[in-house]
């Protein structure tokens, strides 16, 4: 009956290890919310402040996601919402950066 010592990990949808992570969770859940929503912006040319600001900040919280994560899949989800936060940010890098538009250098 070695089956029955196992922790249930199927109530814990990220914590495979059976404790809770709520500072990684939340972590995860900003950084897929900050990659979408500059992934998403990045396709129109004149939301290039908020794609750019969004992937930055999505960076950022990615990364020290990735620096403090505690089980795989809170990693997946992490590299998903840093790539897509990636991606939005060179896009809106492209289409005027950061300040574009509003500091007249």
């Amino acid at each position: 009956m070695a089956h029955a010592m196992r922790p249930n990990t199927a109530s814990h949808l990220l914590a495979t290890d059976g404790k809770p992570h709520p500072l990684q969770d939340a972590l995860l859940a900003v950084t897929l919310v900050l990659g979408a929503t500059a992934l998403v912006s990045a396709m129109f040319h004149s939301l290039h402040l908020l794609s750019s600001w969004a992937g930055l900040i999505g960076i950022l919280t990615g990364g020290y996601g990735q620096f403090i994560s505690a089980t795989t899949r809170e990693r997946f989800g992490l590299i998903l919402g840093l790539g897509a936060s990636a991606v939005g940010f060179y896009l809106g890098m492209a289409h005027g950066g950061l300040f574009g538009g509003l500091i007249g250098f």
